[in-house]
């Protein structure tokens, strides 16, 4: 019978994935004690802690994918006053000489938390800069879908009739969603023309539709503090001038 040593300091390693985390235990000199699979739910990040301290006192885990599929469980583990350390890729000289398998990650991951090869604390993924982070990210996606939709109608505007041509040409992205959305149905003989001002219409009326495409929630009070606290806006009064991958990470 295999007696565990309470006292014994353990180090854990995990390979996350969208359904399953696969979990190593490495003693202090790297070696393997155990590896297991558990489920990407609160119930599998009880039993996967619980597993890890079955082998001894958990010192740090290695883990994988903090800000993606791992973000559940890192939170779930720093709760339980374990130190969560970022793993970026696996070891590539062991991929090339044992190939690639989940099991190797996760040895991977455990064994570089304990060497010191990765040493960065995952971030916490909460508080006011996760809250930042949320609205930059519905930002984004609102202002990718505009676009999308914008250049769909300019388009549609290289062959439609001459007045629509001409709001596609002068007006600025705002302003010709409202024009082309003035413009009147069913009153043209040409039926191609007609249809290109009905397509060039809805288009403009998917971008507005609330019910196709929510405006962004204003920042709630507390997120507008939160900007205030992290950002200088000093700084940021000179940005007019970077790109926009230098004002993100101003921010």
């Amino acid at each position: 019978m295999t007696i565990v040593e309470s006292t014994r300091a353990i180090t854990g390693g995990v390979d996350t994935h969208l359904d399953v985390h696969v979990a190593a235990a490495v003693d202090a000199n790297g070696g393997v004690l155990g590896v297991e699979s558990f489920a990407t739910t609160p119930a599998g990040y009880v039993e996967l802690h619980g597993w890890l301290a079955g082998f001894g006192t958990v010192e740090r885990v290695g883990v994988e994918g903090t800000g993606a599929y791992g973000a559940g469980l890192a939170r779930h583990l720093r709760g339980e006053g374990v130190v969560v350390i970022e793993v970026d890729r696996p070891n590539r000289q062991e991929r090339r000489r044992n190939g690639k398998s989940d099991e190797l990650d996760a040895i991977e991951a455990g064994r570089a938390a304990l060497s010191g090869r990765a040493s960065g604390i995952a971030k916490t993924a909460d508080g006011d800069v996760e809250a930042i982070r949320a609205l930059l990210v519905a930002r984004r996606s609102a202002r990718e879908v505009r676009i999308k939709y914008l250049n769909q109608i300019r388009h549609l505007g290289f062959s439609a009739p001459d007045e629509l041509r001409e709001i596609c040409r002068a007006s600025a992205s705002v302003e010709c969603f409202v024009d082309v959305l003035a413009f009147a149905v069913g009153t043209r003989p040409d039926e191609d023309d007609e249809l290109v001002v009905r397509t060039s219409r809805a288009l403009a009326h998917a971008d507005v539709s609330p019910q196709r495409h929510p405006p962004v929630p204003a920042p709630a009070e507390r997120t507008i503090r939160a900007v205030d606290c992290h950002v200088d806006w000093q700084v940021l009064s000179t940005a007019d001038s970077w790109g926009s991958s230098t004002s993100k990470k101003r921010l």
